[in-house]
């Protein structure tokens, strides 16, 4: 079977009619002073951004963007239903999107993934395509193994998905390519999809991985976002360094990405490992079980706040900490809150670490900026009465690459740092 790291080059795409016709019988017009993002070539025209639409384009149809003067910007996809009025693709004028330009946005993220992969296995995992970040706004799409792990968020895309999925076979050749959607995607974006085989044979659960030495099963079928957190790979492997003979606390350890390689790298006495999912803990204990280091993990089934506060109450400590909870901010509107229960989380925690221990703290919320999280993080610091150094700031491993022109796209916020 080819493996993504296959010699032989990538096929030409094959010439082939589209389904959708790529004639824009529509063009689509921004306020004055407000084209400027999108000559900067970010992939969303908010409703509140258009001015008016010559002609009447459907959902999914292919549009030319214009400023307020006239000035051609990008080709992009519509859709009335969705707050995101636009997603852009291509910014110049000779490039519509046709069949071929998907597919050539598909090998060239499949491209960057076979340097930074150039010895991928069937025990291996790893993103292939990160949505704007590709160029691919709407499109998420993870290997594991021999399976594909498609994700669609967006309501054009998804019409064109026939022709994203074969080239993903041509160039792949998976065993099976199976769909994960998000939550809230029918009010998002009107799109009605459910989870479920796209195409070949359906994945085994759990599909086991392999990451730095470590084993792991993974439900890529009902597990959070598609199985696993693949972003913190490099930052699961590098905690591992500062814990041997140690006593750990992982809060949020979902399937125990942190808690495994903190005791099968790095040597830990003791993993604490606290979720509050049932599910994600017996993984998280079959994982262990399958790297022979159970008896020195021990599971806690709790939200995160409460168990900070009895661990405060009961007066217990750690010489490492793991924060690393799951999205709190999925708008705009919900960044206050987020801080707020940011900051709670961390005081908390800073407050059981040893004098001397370390402390690491994560945001997946891509509505954060790194300066709101610093700024939240001394303040939880001051609060607790410790003093924070801060080692080094991470993020998402590299082939969740980062897009200069949208920077939603540099989410993970990952910072290491020792407790005084």
């Amino acid at each position: 079977m080819a493996r993504l790291c296959r010699t032989s080059p990538i096929p030409a795409p094959s010439k082939r009619h589209d389904t959708i016709s790529t004639d824009p019988v529509s063009r689509v017009f921004i306020k004055p002073r407000k084209a400027l993002p999108f000559f900067s070539r970010h992939p969303w025209v908010f409703q509140g951004a258009i001015d008016h639409i010559e002609g009447e384009p459907a959902a999914g149809d292919i549009v030319a963007l214009h400023a307020h003067d006239g000035v051609f910007i990008a080709w992009g996809l519509f859709n009335p239903a969705s707050n995101i009025g636009v997603r852009l693709y291509s910014w110049d004028e000779s490039s519509p999107l046709t069949d071929e330009f998907w597919a050539q946005r598909i090998d060239d993220a499949v491209g960057l993934r076979r340097v930074l992969f150039p010895q991928f296995d069937p025990t291996m995992a790893c993103r292939l395509v990160y949505s704007e970040a590709d160029g691919l706004s709407g499109l998420t799409v993870d290997r594991y193994g021999d399976w594909l792990l498609v994700q669609l968020t967006s309501f054009a895309l998804a019409q064109r998905k026939e022709v994203l999925l074969e080239r993903l076979r041509e160039t792949l050749h998976p065993r099976g390519i199976w769909l994960r959607t998000e939550k809230g995607i029918r009010a998002a974006e009107g799109l009605e999809l459910a989870d479920g085989l796209l195409w070949g044979e359906a994945p085994p659960r759990p599909l086991f991985i392999e990451e730095h030495g470590v084993k792991y099963g993974v439900d890529v079928a009902e597990g959070q976002k598609t199985g696993f957190f693949l972003d913190q790979r490099e930052n699961r492997r590098r905690t591992a360094d500062f814990v041997r003979g140690k006593r750990v606390l992982d809060v949020c350890c979902y399937t125990g990405g942190f808690s495994l390689n903190c005791l099968v790298n790095g040597g830990a006495a003791e993993v604490v490992a606290v979720d509050a999912s049932e599910a994600a803990l017996a993984q998280a204990r079959s994982n262990a079980e399958l790297n022979g280091v159970a008896d020195r993990l021990r599971t806690v089934k709790q939200d995160a706040f409460k168990v900070l506060e009895e661990f405060e109450a009961n007066g217990e400590t750690f010489d490492l900490i793991v924060l690393d909870p799951p999205k709190l901010a999925r708008n705009r509107q919900g960044i206050d809150a987020a801080l707020r229960g940011y900051y709670s989380l961390n005081r908390f925690a800073l407050g059981l670490i040893k004098p001397g221990g370390f402390f690491v703290t994560c945001s997946c919320s891509g509505h954060i900026s790194h300066e709101m999280f610093m700024d939240m993080l001394g303040q939880a610091a001051l609060h607790a009465n410790r003093r924070l150094q801060l080692i080094e700031a991470r993020g998402a491993a590299a082939d969740h690459p980062s897009s200069v022109h949208c920077l939603e796209t540099d989410y993970l916020k990952c910072y290491l740092g020792r407790v005084l």
